[in-house]
């Protein structure tokens, strides 16, 4: 399916031309990658609940898009003036996203009609360390992944003086769709430690493994013999395609490295046996869906607020780390084959212990698309006293 601006006008004019019941409901995609935060929400409200929602995205790469359903709208829009003019005009009773920002930048909130916001994590992590400090300030409903999240958001608001939202206890769907598929799959520990598979994951800043000392992490797991999936995070995947290209070139000879670009495959987690990364909150993902330990590489934080600290809570990715792993610093690389044996030895007591803290951190772990599809009928009825 080709696109030019002139289609995405159309597209655009198309939307515009519901009749305002059938936009009542809006999902906006900023990527590919926001299906994996949508489709189970999306299948609760239009199969379950029998609701039509349309599908706004800003990627022509989307499935839905080539997909027809009679309960889904499907636009594409692009990234740009279309974009703009999208969120300017936009007239829906509710617009939910998984970008932050809103009103920081150019996505601005509607200037003719009371949309009501909703955000959507597309990760685990905390508020306020990678997040911007206002990154949130304009949303009206946030669907929180956990308590700390919550307890976050509301230390910001009393911190800023800030008018209070509306914080929903809804859990990670991602999570549970992780934990649907792969849970009956979880493979049992291997009896040849030289064997294991080591998944390197990290994740997307300037001061971050990858910029740094992915080659030499790599030389080292090869060489001692393990298995190595390099899953570069999608932004570094954008941004550092030459550095990526170049070190396929000096691994791919190496029968036992693989590269893993497919982000929305993760068939890469459930092999593996160990993930080494350095803040990606897919050391989350990992650890929570497939209950395995991470060895964590302590290179400086990815800190987009500097005024993080002023919030009480510790960032979970912070305080979550030796309870789901190890950390190991960039001076000790060495070290890295003696972790991993340590690790894996403990592989069924971490198991244990990373299912408590997952079961006790997240909400409404396997249900989290019944309480979300409901929160969002709740907010719908709402506002059915708004007329388009």
């Amino acid at each position: 399916m080709k696109f030019s601006l002139g289609s995405e006008w159309n597209e655009l004019k198309k939307f515009e031309g519901l009749k305002q019941n059938e936009r009542d409901i809006v999902f906006y995609s900023e990527n590919e990658n926001s299906m994996l935060i949508f489709k189970s929400l999306i299948s609760e409200l239009t199969n379950k609940h029998n609701l039509n929602i349309c599908y706004v995205t800003s990627s022509k790469d989307e499935s839905i898009l080539k997909k027809p359903n009679n309960r889904i709208k499907s636009f594409f829009i692009g990234d740009g003036v279309v974009r703009t003019k999208f969120f300017l005009n936009l007239k829906a009773k509710i617009l939910i996203m998984t970008m932050p920002d809103l009103e920081t930048f150019h996505i601005k909130k509607s200037k003719v009609y009371p949309v009501h916001y909703v955000y959507l994590f597309h990760s685990m992590v905390s508020t306020h360390l990678i997040y911007r400090r206002s990154a949130f300030e304009h949303f009206d409903s946030i669907f929180c992944v956990g308590n700390y999240q919550l307890d976050e958001i509301r230390s910001t608001e009393k911190l800023y003086n800030l008018k209070p939202k509306n914080l929903i206890r809804y859990g990670y769907s991602h999570l549970d769709n992780l934990l649907e598929k792969y849970s009956k799959r979880i493979l049992l520990p291997k009896n040849n430690e030289n064997k294991l598979h080591i998944l390197l994951a990290p994740s997307w800043s300037d001061d971050g493994l990858f910029e740094n000392i992915s080659e030499k992490v790599i030389d080292i797991l090869l060489r001692e013999g393990y298995k190595v999936t390099f899953r570069p995070h999608p932004m570094t995947q954008k941004k550092s395609k030459k550095k990526i290209d170049r070190m396929t070139e000096k691994f791919s000879k190496n029968e036992s490295f693989l590269l893993e670009q497919n982000i929305s495959n993760f068939d890469s987690f459930l092999f593996s046996d160990i993930m080494i990364t350095d803040w990606s909150g897919a050391a989350l993902e990992f650890a929570f869906a497939f209950e395995k330990p991470v060895l964590f590489i302590d290179v400086p934080k990815k800190i987009n607020n500097p005024e993080y600290e002023k919030i009480p809570q510790v960032p979970i990715e912070v305080s979550i780390r030796e309870k789901i792993g190890k950390i190991i610093l960039p001076t000790d690389l060495e070290l890295i084959p003696n972790e991993i044996k340590m690790l894996y030895g403990q592989t069924k007591e971490l198991r244990d212990k990373i299912t408590k803290i997952r079961n006790e951190l997240i909400f409404n772990v396997g249900e989290s698309k019944k309480d979300g599809a409901e929160e969002i009928i709740k907010l719908l009825n709402e506002r059915e006293s708004y007329s388009g």
